[in-house]
């Protein structure tokens, strides 16, 4: 059970994670800060036990400080509070889910052999269906399996090496985008052929879903999933023709990689 946590930048991901370790029940006080104050507000009112706060405040009492953070901004957040936090007798953890800085670079840029958990989860972690890795150093097991309990309502929460992270996030951190993207355009082909707009995205949105289940549940290779809805002449063959034709299982591991590659030029 932690006393006191706290998020210092409640954006899409700050909040998604918030949201999570508000349902988890271990937590007694959720601290919130962001530099938009409105957004804390907002978020401080949904959630049971958090409070808008400050970063000052969150630095001094926290246990654990979730740094919400966008990796080109973390240096100018952390400077200020890098003597707040050398003033701390306490044990606190600080919690990372900036793309591309390491544990190592989180301590290097307080001048501090600090605990620190890096962490990379995605948008439908606000949810309950999204996917968070996790990794720590100078954090102890109690420590890392305690943030895991905490984080556990975001969905599938799975521990990695660090040198991990950085595909994993490729993955599913970037992958919601993809989804989408692939959505929207399934969408847009049943509008062609006819369908309303609602219908269309609706089906498309229902059918990724369930087909995403079917792979969870059945512990079957996407392929031969993919294999049992193509009948000999049948449509779905023709449609899977025409996706492979023009690219589409490359590009997407392309965007994969592409997104890989720029996450490591963050570090």
């Amino acid at each position: 059970m932690y006393q006191t946590i706290g998020f210092i930048g409640t954006g899409n991901m700050g909040s998604a994670v918030a949201k999570a370790a508000a349902k988890s029940g271990l937590t007694e006080t959720i601290l919130l800060s962001n530099r938009t104050l409105s957004k804390a507000e907002e978020l401080a009112a949904a959630l049971p036990g958090a409070v808008r706060s400050s970063n000052e405040e969150i630095a001094r009492t926290a246990q654990l400080v979730v740094l919400g953070v966008k990796p080109q901004m973390m240096q100018m957040v952390l400077a200020p509070l890098e003597p707040i936090f050398r003033k701390r007798e306490d044990r606190f953890v600080l919690v990372t889910m900036a793309a591309g800085l390491s544990c190592s670079r989180i301590q290097a840029m307080l001048n501090m052999d600090c605990p620190v958990i890096r962490m990379m989860p995605n948008t439908p972690s606000a949810l309950g269906a999204g996917v968070v890795q996790y990794c720590g150093q100078g954090v102890t097991e109690d420590e890392l399996d305690r943030f895991a309990a905490l984080i556990a309502p975001a969905g599938l929460v799975d521990r990695v090496p660090e040198g991990l992270i950085d595909a994993a996030s490729a993955v599913s951190g970037c992958g919601p985008a993809f989804a989408y993207l692939f959505l929207e355009a399934l969408a847009d082909g049943g509008v062609a052929c006819g369908l309303p707009r609602d219908k269309a995205v609706a089906y498309a949105a229902q059918m990724l879903a369930g087909a995403a289940q079917m792979v969870l549940e059945s512990g079957r290779h996407p392929g031969a999933l993919k294999d049992a809805v193509c009948s000999p002449g049948g449509t779905t063959i023709q449609g899977v023709r025409t996706l492979e034709e023009r690219g589409f299982r490359a590009a997407a591991m392309d965007a994969v990689i592409a997104a890989y590659e720029t996450t490591l030029n963050l570090r």
